[in-house]
C-alpha cells in the first residue's frame, strides 16, 4: 500500500513537472525590445466620433468607472461589459467566471464571446486579475490577450485593443508604490504584451491605459502636498486595500478618457453619477483639476497609450 501511495504521487509529481516544463519551453520570447517600441512610434489615429466600448475585466473595472467614462465622453458614447471575481483573462475565455451573475447584473452585461464575436465595437479594453504574477505564471496571461485580441480582430479589423494596467492592495509586502514603479516594464509589457505581441505574424499595437501609473504620480503629489481637499493620502482612493472608491473611478475614468478619446481631461466635469444614478462623490474642483492634468501628464509621457501632446 506504501508503495502504491508513493507510485501515485510520483506520478502526480511528474505530471505537474511536465505541464510546468510544457509552459516554460513553449512560452515565446517578448517580441524584440526595439521592435516593440517602433510599434509605438506613431500615434494611434485620434477618433472623431463617440466610441462604442467593450471592457472585459473584473472588479477594479467594476460598473461605476465605465458609467463616469461615459458621462465624460462624447455624447452618443455607449458601453458594455463582462465582469467576475477577481477573474483572469484565461477564465473569460474558458467560460469558467467566478461570480458571473453576482457581477453582471445590472443593464451593460453583455456575455464576452457574444461581444467580441458581434464585431459592434469601437474599442474593447482588456485587463487581467492581479496577482499579475500568478496571472502569468498560472493563467497564461501573454496568450489569453492574444486570443481576445485576434478574436476582435477576426471580428471587426478596425477595432481598437487596449490593455488597461492595474495595481495591487495597498499592503502589498513589496510596497505599493514600489511595485508600481517596477511592474509595468517587467510583467505588463515584457512578460504579457511583448509576448502576445509575438505570438502574431505581423504585430499591431495593443494600446495600454496605464491606470497604475497614473495612480503612482497622483498619489506622490496628493501625499507631497499633505492632502488636497478630501483627499489626504493614497488610502482615501479606495473602499478597502485594493477597490477604488468614487474618487478613485473618477481618476481611472478620466485616464481612460484620455486614452480612448486621445484628448486632453482638463476641464471635465467633476460631478458625476455613480452606475445606479446615484450621485458620486465629489472630489472638488481643486482635486479633480489636479488629477486631470496628471492624467494628461501620464498619458502623453507614455508612447505605449497611442496618445501623443
Amino acid at each position: 500500500m506504501k508503495r502504491i501511495k508513493i507510485k501515485i504521487i510520483s506520478a502526480i509529481i511528474a505530471i505537474l513537472g511536465v505541464v510546468g516544463l510544457t509552459r516554460f519551453w513553449f512560452s515565446p520570447s517578448p517580441i524584440d525590445l526595439s521592435d516593440f517600441n517602433s510599434l509605438y512610434s506613431k500615434p494611434n489615429p485620434k477618433p472623431e466620433k463617440p466610441l462604442r466600448v467593450y471592457h472585459l475585466g473584473h472588479s477594479l473595472v467594476g460598473v461605476d468607472m465605465p458609467a463616469m467614462l461615459q458621462q465624460l465622453a462624447m455624447s452618443g458614447h455607449t458601453h458594455e461589459s463582462q465582469l467576475g471575481w477577481g477573474t483572469y483573462l484565461e477564465q473569460h475565455w474558458n467560460k469558467t467566471v467566478k461570480g458571473l451573475e453576482e457581477s453582471n447584473s445590472h443593464p451593460n452585461f453583455r456575455p464576452a464571446h457574444e461581444a467580441v464575436q458581434s464585431g459592434d465595437y469601437d474599442a474593447v479594453v482588456l485587463t487581467d486579475a492581479v496577482e499579475i504574477k500568478h496571472a502569468i505564471k498560472y493563467h497564461d496571461s501573454y496568450l489569453y490577450l492574444h486570443k481576445w485580441t485576434n478574436a476582435v480582430r477576426i471580428s471587426n479589423p478596425s477595432t481598437r485593443v487596449y490593455f488597461y494596467e492595474t495595481w495591487h492592495p495597498l499592503n502589498d509586502p513589496e510596497g505599493w508604490l514600489e511595485r508600481l514603479d517596477n511592474d509595468l516594464s517587467l510583467y505588463w509589457e515584457e512578460k504579457i504584451l511583448r509576448r502576445a505581441l509575438a505570438l502574431e505574424p505581423e504585430p499591431n499595437p495593443i494600446y495600454m491605459i496605464p491606470g497604475g501609473q497614473v495612480m503612482a504620480r497622483f498619489v506622490r503629489q496628493i501625499e507631497k502636498q499633505g492632502g488636497i481637499g478630501p483627499i489626504k493620502s493614497r488610502k482615501d482612493l479606495f473602499i478597502d486595500d485594493i477597490h477604488i472608491n468614487d474618487y478613485g473611478a473618477y481618476l481611472i475614468a478620466l485616464t481612460h478618457y484620455a486614452v480612448l478619446y486621445q484628448k486632453s481631461p482638463v476641464g471635465l466635469p467633476n460631478k458625476l453619477l455613480k452606475a445606479d444614478g446615484a450621485p458620486a462623490e465629489d472630489p472638488g474642483a481643486e482635486v479633480a483639476a489636479l488629477m486631470q492634468q496628471i492624467v494628461w501628464d501620464v498619458v502623453t509621457s507614455y508612447d505605449k497609450t497611442g496618445v501623443k501632446k
